[in-house]
């Protein structure tokens, strides 16, 4: 017993440098100059008039990117020339500005050099639908002037709710959404962020998720760990999937 709890502490010790070593968290980037341009996912406006939204997730930026990603969502209503950026940034703070606006936007763009993944998708009327849910969620995200890294509330925990109140897009965030089990409606019980199951979190800090999209998800101190049975796959602190669909 000894040894496998050895053994799992030093595996779970290597996450952090294989993150590093295998590039999939780069390290030195200056923000000033890092890549923001579009990684070509979101289909053009000007040529798309259906209404589109979109969740993407990205590595957050240097040191961050080891323990996890940065997320946000894009709408496009009907026939509209450009897309709407939802989003929490912490250093807006610093500059006494709300850490939660929304805005026009690359809606796919590269979070400071690191490439995206869509997360979820809705087009056509069940865009169009959703996307008024989606303004009202982001109206009543409770911590618009709040940012955490760890635990959160952060950026993640402001696109698990918008999912927990827009069941539609099945959101399954991935396990390196940090922030992402953070309560915001004030109970330790709430809606899965893919709104097809329920969690059990303490501050973000000590959960259990059990959840169509997400599986079974063991959150200890903001790390989770998992089993997606839907789409087989293991989940894993620091990497994420590892399995069907992976990001």
């Amino acid at each position: 017993m000894t040894r496998l709890f050895l053994l799992s502490l030093l595996v779970l010790a290597g996450l952090p440098l294989l993150m590093v070593v295998s590039g999939q968290a780069q390290l030195g980037r200056d923000f000033r100059t890092a890549d923001r341009s579009s990684a070509g996912i979101a289909p053009p406006a000007a040529t798309t008039p259906e209404a589109v939204v979109q969740v993407y997730a990205a590595r957050a930026l240097n040191w961050r990117g080891i323990f996890g990603v940065h997320s946000w969502i894009a709408t496009k209503t009907e026939n509209a020339p450009a897309y709407t950026v939802h989003q929490v940034i912490g250093w807006r703070l610093y500059r006494d500005l709300p850490a939660l606006f929304s805005a026009q936007g690359i809606p796919d763009g590269r979070w400071f050099g690191n490439e995206p993944a869509l997360i979820a998708e809705l087009r056509g009327e069940a865009a169009a639908r959703a996307i008024p849910k989606i303004i009202e969620a982001v109206g009543t995200y409770p911590y618009p002037n709040e940012y955490k890294v760890w635990p959160g509330p952060n950026s993640n925990t402001f696109t698990a709710h918008v999912g927990r109140q827009v069941p539609e897009l099945q959101m399954d965030l991935p396990v390196t959404a940090i922030g992402k089990d953070y309560p915001t409606n004030g109970s330790v019980i709430d809606r899965a962020p893919s709104g097809t199951g329920y969690q059990l979190s303490l501050f973000g800090l000590l959960g259990v998720t059990l959840a169509r999209e997400e599986g079974i998800e063991l959150n200890l101190l903001g790390m989770n760990f998992g089993i997606d049975f839907y789409k087989p796959a293991l989940k894993l602190p620091f990497i994420g999937r590892v399995g069907v669909g992976d990001h």
